[in-house]
C-alpha cells in the first residue's frame, strides 16, 4: 500500500506533507540551499492553475508581459517602506561579466519598483492609463527556513500591476483580483477560506491596504493562499510619476498589485490529501483518469483496456496503464499516491461483462458501470467529487473556526487544537504584537465584503486588553 511508503498525515504532519512531494514525484530538492525542483506532474498542476487563472486576467482586460529579474538597487531603494520589508530576504548581485558592478542589482524580490519605472516612460496624459499588466515570473526571497511549496527562497507566481486615473478605478481592479483568486481556490483547488483585509503590521510593505484569502489546513495552521494590494499613490510619488490630469494639473496614477504563488500547490496537497497521498480536485488534476489494466489477462483484454482509454481520452486528461511489470495492488497505489481523481479498472470480469469497474479517490467508493454508459455518467462523476472535496474542506474549516471571548480561552485554543479564531481586536498594534509573542497566533484577517472591502461592524471588548472593539478578527498560527 502507499501508506507503507509516506508518514501518517494525522500522526506526523510534517513528515507526510514532504513524503507525499517526494513520493508523488511533486518537486524534489534543489542543490542550491533553499530552492526545489518542480518535477513535471507538479509542473503539470501549475500548468492547470496557470490556464485558469490566466484566463480570468485576460477576460478582465489585463495583458501579460514580462520585466528583468534584475533592479538596479537604487530604485528598490525609492520607496522606503518597501525596502525596509524586503531588505532581510533580498538576493544581490555585485559582481558580473568579470568585474564588481558600479550599482548592485538586486534580484527580484517583487517587480513594483521596476515595472513602475518603465510605467512612468510610457505616460504623459490621464489619456494613457488605466495600465493593465500582469506578468508569470519566478521571484527570489532568501528565506533562512524553508519548506516545499510553502516557503523556499526562489518560487513561481503572477504579479499583477495595474495604475489608473482614480482611485475607485484602482479599487474596483483590487477587488476584482481578490475575486478572481476566490473564485481559483474554490472553484479549480476545491478549497474553502477567508476573505478579508490584513492588519497594518500583517500588510504588504508599500501599501495602503493588502487583501488577503485565509485557508485553513488540517494541522491547524492557516495559509495565505493570495494578496491583492491597494498601494495608493505611493510608488507614484516615490518615483516622481505624474500625468497631465483631465484638469491640466499633474496627477499621481492610483496603483495596485496582486499575485498568487505556486503556494498554493501547497494548500491542495495539506487541503485534501490522506494517508495514501495525495487527492486532486478534477478541475486541477493533470490527469483526471486513469484506466489500469489488470496484469496476467488475455490479449482481449489489453484490446478492451486500451478500448476504454481511447473513448475516456477524447473528452478528459486521461492516462493509460497497460503494464505488466507491475502488480495490480502496485498499480492502483501508484495512482492513489498520485491523487488521479478516478481509477478505471479492467480485467477479465470486465472485458467479458463489457462494463469498467469505476474508483473514487475522494472515497474509494467503487461503482460499475457498463462500457456504453461510462461516458454519459463520467463527466458528473467528476463534478460530483469536485464539489465533494469543496464541501468536505469547507465543513473542516467551519468545525475548526472557534469564538474567543476571553484571552485564556484563546490561549488554550492555540495551545491545542488549533485553528482559526474568531475575536474581538482593538486594533492596537501593541496587544497584536503581544498576542504573537504568547501564542504565535497572528491576525490572519479582517473579513470583509469581497466587492466592496466593507466589514461588518460590532460592540465587543478587545479579547487581549479588554478595551472597547468594533471589529471580530480572524486569527491563526500561520506558515
Amino acid at each position: 500500500m502507499a501508506k507503507k511508503y509516506i508518514a501518517s498525515k494525522t500522526e506526523n504532519f510534517s513528515d507526510w506533507y514532504t513524503d507525499v512531494i517526494l513520493k508523488a514525484e511533486l518537486a524534489d530538492y534543489s542543490p542550491v540551499k533553499g530552492c526545489m525542483v518542480i518535477r513535471p506532474y507538479g509542473y503539470a498542476i501549475w500548468e492547470e492553475i496557470q490556464k485558469y487563472l490566466d484566463k480570468l486576467i485576460k477576460d478582465s482586460g489585463v495583458d501579460n508581459a514580462y520585466f528583468p529579474i534584475f533592479i538596479p538597487e537604487s530604485y528598490l531603494n525609492k520607496e522606503k517602506e518597501h525596502v525596509a520589508g524586503f531588505s532581510p530576504e533580498t538576493a544581490v548581485v555585485t559582481f558580473a561579466g568579470g568585474e564588481e558592478l558600479k550599482e548592485k542589482m538586486v534580484v527580484r524580490p517583487t517587480s513594483e519598483t521596476i515595472m513602475y519605472e518603465m510605467y512612468k516612460r510610457w505616460t504623459q496624459s490621464y489619456r494613457d492609463l488605466p495600465i493593465l499588466i500582469n506578468q508569470w515570473n519566478n521571484v527570489v526571497r532568501w528565506e533562512k527556513r524553508t519548506h516545499l511549496f510553502l516557503r523556499t527562497s526562489e518560487f513561481l507566481w503572477q504579479e499583477g500591476h495595474c495604475a489608473h486615473g482614480t482611485y475607485e478605478e484602482s479599487m474596483e481592479r483590487v477587488f476584482w483580483a481578490l475575486g478572481a483568486y476566490v473564485d481559483t481556490y474554490q472553484n479549480l483547488l476545491a478549497l474553502y477560506g477567508i476573505a478579508g483585509v490584513k492588519s497594518e503590521s500583517e500588510k504588504f510593505a508599500g501599501a495602503d491596504k493588502t487583501f488577503t484569502y485565509e485557508m485553513l489546513m488540517p494541522d491547524g495552521k492557516a495559509l495565505q493562499g493570495c494578496t491583492s494590494h491597494d498601494l495608493g499613490q505611493n510608488f507614484a510619488k516615490a518615483f516622481g510619476w505624474t500625468v497631465t490630469g483631465k484638469d491640466g494639473n499633474p496627477l499621481y496614477p492610483w496603483q495596485n498589485s496582486w499575485g498568487l504563488s505556486t503556494r498554493s500547490i501547497g494548500g491542495l496537497i495539506m487541503g485534501h490529501g490522506n494517508d495514501d497521498g495525495l487527492t486532486l480536485p478534477p478541475n486541477v488534476a493533470p490527469k483526471q483518469v486513469v484506466v489500469v489494466l489488470i496484469p496476467g489477462t488475455s490479449e482481449s483484454v489489453y484490446k478492451y483496456s486500451k478500448e476504454v482509454y481511447s473513448a475516456v481520452s477524447e473528452k478528459f486528461r486521461s492516462e493509460w496503464d497497460p503494464r505488466e511489470n507491475e502488480t495490480a495492488g502496485f498499480k492502483f497505489n501508484k495512482w492513489e499516491l498520485k491523487g488521479v481523481p478516478v481509477r478505471i479498472e479492467v480485467g477479465e470480469k470486465e472485458e467479458q461483462g463489457k462494463t469498467v469497474t469505476v474508483v473514487r479517490r475522494d472515497t474509494s467508493e467503487k461503482i460499475s458501470f457498463g462500457f456504453d454508459e461510462l461516458m454519459a455518467k463520467l463527466g458528473s462523476l467528476l463534478d460530483e467529487i469536485q464539489e465533494n472535496l469543496l464541501k468536505a474542506h469547507k465543513k473542516f474549516t467551519v468545525e475548526n473556526t472557534h469564538e474567543a471571548s476571553s484571552y485564556e480561552e484563546f490561549k488554550k485554543i492555540m495551545g491545542g487544537p488549533r485553528g482559526f479564531i474568531n475575536a474581538f481586536w482593538c486594533e492596537n498594534p501593541e496587544c497584536e504584537a503581544r498576542i504573537k509573542g504568547e501564542t504565535k497566533a497572528t491576525t490572519r484577517c479582517l473579513p470583509v465584503d469581497t466587492t466592496t472591502g466593507e466589514a461588518k461592524e460590532e460592540k465587543g471588548k478587545c479579547v487581549y486588553c479588554g478595551d472597547n472593539a468594533v471589529h471580530r478578527w480572524l486569527f491563526a498560527q500561520a506558515y
